[in-house]
């Protein structure tokens, strides 16, 4: 049971830091998209796909989940460079 308990305490704990890690990766990904676009134009359009698509995530109150997608989408961009 005390185990249970410390197991909900701490995902209730790192559910505000999963929602502040959202904002931060799509600001990431907006930087570089902008500074440096992938020159594949399937890839910048997957890259565009999996950000909108994280950035709903995070409003429909998914972070983890947004902060999986989101992260989908910065590997695709730095395995672009």
């Amino acid at each position: 049971m005390r185990r249970t308990l410390m197991f909900l305490a701490a995902a209730l704990i790192s559910l505000p830091l999963w929602a502040m890690h959202c904002p931060q990766d799509m600001a990431k990904i907006d930087a570089l998209l902008q500074s440096d676009p992938p020159a594949d134009p399937e890839v910048l359009a997957r890259v565009k796909e999996l950000r909108a698509e994280g950035e709903a995530l995070h409003k429909a109150g998914d972070h983890a989940e947004s902060v999986k997608v989101l992260g989908e989408a910065l590997d695709l961009l730095s395995a672009s460079e």
